[in-house]
């Protein structure tokens, strides 16, 4: 069964002090509001509403668990940047974010949303600025490929490939649309990686693929070097 499918809501939470206690390997999706995050994951759940999709962007202003099938979590970051939000309102997504980012030791990877056609604006710089010191993998999803034509989309990726070379192995890139539902298999080839323990076995002894949440150790944390 592909990994994010039958995704399920778990909890939503408002401040810091609401995080749950470590459940199992945690996937977090931050990105831009109006990216495209919602419906990205939404799409790769096979959910029209698991993640909430609206017209305003800066709307969603919590962090929702959702549990994979495998015990993992995928957890949806409150999008950042929409100039509309009250000052007081974005110094308090910025905090809930930055509190989770740095100390939450079961997170094993961010997947950062960009859209195509906009791609490496300077708060997302910031953002894989900020993250990319943990030494966590990072998987940019260049979404709503779809408005682009196939050479500008082609062009695009090899662009931001380019400026994130430098960073290495732990960050890549890849197009994605949610509209066309094309980059699904990917995503889940590499999120499916990183929940793997490295030198594990993907079989136990009777042949069935290991639990991600049961498998994996907690991540530990260092802490990056500048907020967003």
């Amino acid at each position: 069964m592909p990994l994010f499918r039958n995704a399920t809501f778990e909890i939503s939470i408002a401040k810091p002090s609401g995080l749950p206690p470590p459940s199992g390997a945690e996937i977090a999706f931050a990105g831009r509001s109006n990216a495209g995050k919602s419906s990205a994951i939404n799409t790769l759940a096979g959910h029209v509403r698991l993640a909430y999709v609206s017209k305003t962007p800066g709307r969603t202003q919590l962090i929702n668990f959702f549990r994979l099938n495998n015990g993992a979590l995928l957890v949806d970051l409150p999008g950042y940047g929409y100039a509309a939000v009250p000052e007081k309102i974005r110094r308090q997504w910025s905090g809930l974010i930055e509190t989770y980012l740095r100390t939450r030791e079961s997170l094993i990877g961010l997947v950062l949303i960009m859209d195509s056609r906009h791609p490496l604006t300077p708060l997302d710089r910031n953002m894989i600025d900020w993250f990319a010191p943990s030494g966590r993998p990072m998987h940019v999803l260049l979404t709503k490929s779809d408005k682009l034509s196939r050479g500008a989309a082609a062009a695009t990726l090899q662009e931001v490939r380019r400026a994130l070379e430098p960073l290495g192995p732990q960050v890549s890139v890849q197009l994605f649309s949610s509209l066309k539902k094309s980059g699904v298999e990917e995503v889940e080839r590499v999120i499916g990686g990183w929940l793997v323990p490295p030198g594990a076995a993907s079989e136990d002894a009777a042949g069935t693929p290991a639990a991600a949440g049961d498998a994996l150790p907690a991540a530990k944390t260092k802490a990056p070097d500048q907020g967003t």
